[in-house]
């Protein structure tokens, strides 16, 4: 008696040889199976998603077939010479590809083989496996964020009702301009204008996690004093909330002897540290972001002109934008469903 299930046991290269041939050798037969499928009820989306195909192509085709049977599905003649590569160059490509190298064309192409095609053939063989681009620069993590953020949401949870959660957070606002890639006319390339010697404001902010309320400071220097000043900040914000909850990162002024001193005089203020080396977390990290994108390639005469550049940039924005920006429902810092009723549908 047969069993009552039988289904394939492919290894991811076995999977990968298939796709391949679907797209290769056997693609007529693979324009008949989108014809059947489409007869069956299936959508062109779902079919492109089981044959790995684009949705386009499988209307195409479908197309095709409506209009001249299944004559019309077999590959045109067509003039020029056959593409150049076999079949599994791609493949090899994309497997060197999957080791992080400082790959350039020409170093690919040694590390494949020297294949028998020019390098300008060979670089539109690699653009059809990998793109151009620089590698992402990561945190190491922390082993043991997991439960941090666990305890975090648990001491979010216990907080009495009436309590203010926000995330705070520094960064540095320079005089020296940061540049960003963007459009430009043909033959031109902007030129922006370096201050000489580089100044530097630090920029305390922080957000309330459910209404989007933001606050912010600007000082000379990150110190204690100055984070507890901003915390006095805080506090005052909220005359009536029974606690002030800070989430933030482990920076020294967090947790120095003068900022705990400070916190003892202030029980209604509660500090609490998220994971280490984990600055995806904070959700200021987004709205610092978004500002220095805002600021990016613009070389201002002075400091105070940087300055007010960042307090146009808060003033401009509401407490919905500010919210939406932030983003504090993707935070691993947050219990399930806190904040709903004022969070936008996420």
């Amino acid at each position: 008696m047969r069993p009552a299930h039988i289904y394939a046991n492919l290894t991811p290269a076995q999977h990968r040889d298939l796709i391949t041939a679907l797209h290769g050798r056997w693609r007529i037969a693979a324009r008949i199976v989108m014809i059947v499928l489409s007869a069956s009820g299936m959508s062109a989306p779902e079919i492109a998603e089981l044959l790995h195909y684009n949705p386009v192509t499988v209307r195409r085709w479908i197309t095709q077939h409506t209009n001249g049977g299944i004559g019309a599905l077999p590959d045109r003649p067509r003039s020029g010479r056959p593409r150049l590569g076999s079949p599994r160059l791609g493949q090899r490509i994309r497997t060197l590809l999957q080791t992080p190298k400082a790959w350039t064309t020409s170093r690919v192409w040694r590390a494949a083989g020297r294949p028998e095609m020019s390098l300008r053939t060979f670089y539109r063989r690699l653009r059809e496996q990998g793109h151009w681009r620089r590698p992402r620069l990561i945190a190491k993590g922390d082993p043991d964020h997991d439960t941090t953020c666990a305890d975090i949401r648990t001491r979010i949870t216990a907080l009495p009702a009436g309590s203010v959660v926000l995330a705070e957070d520094e960064t540095h606002l320079d005089l020296l301009a940061r540049l960003r890639a963007c459009w430009m006319p043909i033959g031109q390339r902007y030129h922006v204008l370096t201050p000489g010697s580089n100044k530097r404001r630090t920029l305390h902010g922080a957000v309330n996690l459910v209404t989007g309320a933001w606050h912010y400071h600007v000082s000379v220097k990150n110190v204690s004093v100055v984070f507890c000043h901003f915390l006095q900040q805080l506090l005052d914000a909220y005359p009536d909330a029974p606690v002030v909850a800070v989430l933030c990162d482990n920076g020294t002024t967090h947790h120095s002897g003068i900022t705990q001193r400070w916190l003892e005089q202030h029980p209604r203020l509660h500090v609490i540290e998220g994971a280490k080396y984990s600055p995806q977390d904070n959700p200021v990290e987004r709205v610092w972001a978004v500002l220095k994108q805002r600021i990016a390639n613009t070389a201002p005469a002075t400091m105070p002109d940087r300055v007010r550049q960042a307090h146009a940039f808060f003033r401009d924005h509401t407490t919905e934008q500010m919210l939406n920006t932030a983003a504090p429902w993707t935070s691993p810092w947050l219990p399930e469903n806190y904040g709903q009723d004022f969070w936008p549908d996420a």
